[in-house]
């Protein structure tokens, strides 16, 4: 299940998310170059959970192929879980070797096992899943069970895994849990409840056994549990279930008429999807912003607001096709994936938000483009997979070429591409190799061209116009002579020149070849301005991109711990824009982390002081150094500061309420952390 990043330009504090955005589809980066061994073909999974105690006891039997002679069987689970047995398919005893390193687990097979041939191997195991101590995802909680909720995403390895998002396969779960919870999973349902044992001890209460079998080689791995307020809809002939914590009952009907909107756009663009059954689930703020699995979008309370984040629930929906359907056949073809389910969020938010809406999201996808283009996305699977360069590359630049094709092939090429590969490749893996044939198919033509400069190499061009303007003899209107600079020596593309004129405006596609194209054009007004790519159909650089990039990549050292790689990246953002509000607030954050309190002070007045971009850089700079004065005991002059920031009216991430709940009562960093 994978993360996504969210615009970071629009947050007012350091936001966890961009990290918790690094992908969890994924495998350990030390089996990332190890070639698939062995095929696990099926699960049947038998668990029970103690939310009070914190603890699983599970059994899992685990159906394989071999892909090569083995001799030794492995498998990735959650290091905090303990195998007490493992058995053969004829039920004898195996040993069971722990690598703590890869979250692994060795299982010799003494008879061996040829390959092509199938065996099964049934793991009974326990533990203890309440921290992110033992977790496969480092610094990342994605296994927990508690009292109010758990979850067992598969990013989490609570069950022996296999080349982790590249196999699929088909499972059947069966999860106990006391029997006021309620359990949310893959597949077709049933729920049986257990009274209490005859033996049972005082106070035991009875519990409910949720079973769920998916039939479809998929990743039905994930398994959420809880308290939860259950909300349905049949619109559009979909089933639409919402799983809301009872502080967010209200919001049920809201989210799920979001959901029908998505899911048939969806539809609508690239065919059936696996099944039309879809459970929206809640998650704690503990774990990841969002995570989907076959018919399940789950999505942290943070996010479950009045204002529906319908861009985080469209990404989300969209791993129905792209993730669940139309799997990647290798990590360098993890794009296929995120890449395309970033795009298609994009493309809804244009369906809903319009031309403006898309614009803003295709600025979100180039920054994250090019934060980290220092490796061709065709080689993404040398990455570290928990690196923001791995996402990086696989999300952003991935759904930026999804773009640029859009505009070469056409709107009604690229539809037909994308459905026709969506239908092709359902219920299966693919290749990056794989769509590039159905896109020139529907194209006409070879686009090796294209896939060389986007896929293959890395860097975008920083365009520019020179011209000269004629005046044509007899009112016949003027010849602009120009040419088009960039600095990729191997750059070629289509790119749209725009010129405003005293008249209408026109607008001429260019060859773009090389590092220096020219063009001629002939306008009947006076022309009065050019613009290249006015559209932002083409990844290019910029100063606000490069602004934009240094300031993400200056935030994901901050979620590492690296405060000083932070102001290095924050300050070449200045360098770019010495006035930049976000900058400035960005470098105060660090300063304030480091309770060096003046610097922070003088960093957040020079966000003040700055260009104003975003607007929130105001209201939470007033905020920020209202919590400076309360802590260096000067009270006036930070209640000062919080009347100030009520009085820019601006309730960014609750920036309002914060203001007036200190400006009542002081802010206490003991309590605040």
């Amino acid at each position: 299940m994978p993360l996504h990043i969210r615009s970071l330009r629009r947050a007012p504090v350091v936001i966890a998310a961009f990290l918790l955005a690094i992908l969890l589809f994924s495998a350990p980066q030390s089996q990332a170059a190890e070639r698939m061994r062995l095929r696990v073909d099926d699960y049947q999974i038998d668990a029970e959970l103690n939310p009070h105690a914190h603890k699983i006891t599970a059994r899992a039997k685990v159906k394989f192929t071999a892909l090569e002679d083995l001799s030794i069987a492995v498998f990735e689970l959650h290091n905090g879980l303990r195998i007490t047995k493992v058995v053969d398919a004829a039920n004898k005893p195996l040993s069971a070797e722990r690598m703590t390193q890869d979250s692994t687990v060795r299982i010799p097979l003494p008879a061996g096992l040829a390959k092509d041939a199938s065996t099964t191997l049934t793991f009974e195991y326990e533990g203890v899943l309440d921290s992110v101590d033992d977790s496969p995802v480092q610094g990342l909680k994605v296994a927990s069970i508690g009292d109010d909720t758990s979850y067992l995403l598969y990013a989490g390895r609570w069950f022996p895994v296999n080349a982790y998002g590249i196999n699929r396969f088909t499972a059947s779960i069966n999860v106990t849990v006391p029997a006021h919870m309620l359990v949310v999973g893959s597949g077709k349902e049933t729920v049986v409840t257990n009274p209490p044992a005859k033996k049972a001890a005082p106070g035991e209460l009875a519990t409910k056994t949720f079973s769920f079998v998916w039939d479809k080689p998929s990743f039905p791995g994930s398994i959420v549990a809880g308290i939860f307020q259950e909300f349905k809809s049949n619109d559009a002939g979909l089933d639409i279930h919402v799983f809301f914590k009872p502080s967010h009952q209200n919001l049920g009907a809201l989210y799920a008429e979001t959901a029908v909107k998505e899911f048939t756009y969806y539809i609508t663009a690239y065919g059936p999807a696996p099944s039309t059954t879809l459970r929206v689930v809640e998650l704690p703020d503990d774990t990841v912003p969002s995570a989907w699995a076959p018919e399940v979008a789950a999505i942290a309370g943070r996010a479950v607001t009045e204002r529906v984040n319908y861009r985080l629930l469209a990404n989300t929906i969209a791993h129905q096709w792209w993730g669940v359907s139309v799997s990647p056949a290798s990590k360098d073809d993890w794009w296929l994936q995120d890449g395309f389910s970033r795009y298609s969020e994009a493309k809804y938010v244009e369906q809903a938000a319009g031309e403006a809406g898309l614009e803003e999201a295709v600025k979100d996808m180039s920054v994250g483009a090019l934060a980290y283009d220092t490796v061709p996305l065709s080689s993404a699977g040398k990455q570290d997979l928990f690196s923001p360069e791995f996402q990086s590359l696989v999300t952003d630049k991935g759904a930026m070429i999804l773009h640029m094709l859009r505009g070469v092939l056409g709107e009604e090429k690229y539809l037909k591409t994308m459905r026709e590969f969506a239908t092709q490749y359902a219920g299966k893996s693919a290749s990056t190799d794989e769509f590039q044939a159905i896109a020139e198919k529907n194209y006409g033509d070879q686009l090796r061209w294209f896939f060389s400069q986007w896929f293959d190499s890395t860097g975008a061009p920083e365009f520019k116009a020179k011209y000269t303007v004629y005046r044509l003899g007899s009112g016949k209107g003027f010849r602009i002579v120009g040419q088009i600079t960039q600095d990729l020596d191997l750059f070629r593309m289509p790119v749209e020149l725009k010129i405003d004129t005293d008249g209408k405006t026109e607008v001429k596609k260019i060859e773009v070849v090389g590092t220096s194209s020219p063009f001629t054009v002939e306008t009947f007004g006076r022309p009065r301005r050019i613009v290249v790519d006015p559209d932002n159909q083409v990844l290019k650089n910029s100063a606000e991109i490069k602004l934009r990039a240094a300031i993400q990549r200056g935030q994901a050292l901050v979620q590492q711990g690296d405060l000083g790689g932070a102001l290095l990246e924050y300050n070449k953002g200045l360098e770019v824009n010495k006035n930049s509000s976000l900058a400035h607030y960005r470098i105060a954050e660090v300063f304030f982390l480091q309770k060096n309190y003046q610097a922070a002070a003088n960093a957040y007045r020079d966000s003040l002081n700055g260009d104003g971009d975003p607007r929130w850089t105001e209201v939470w700079s007033h905020i920020q150094l209202g919590k400076i004065f309360d802590i260096t005991g000067q009270r006036e002059r930070a209640t000062n500061e919080y009347r100030q920031a009520i009085q820019t009216n601006d309730n960014t991430q609750g920036a309002l309420e914060e203001a007036r709940r200190y400006l009542q009562k002081p802010f206490d960093q003991k309590k605040n952390g």
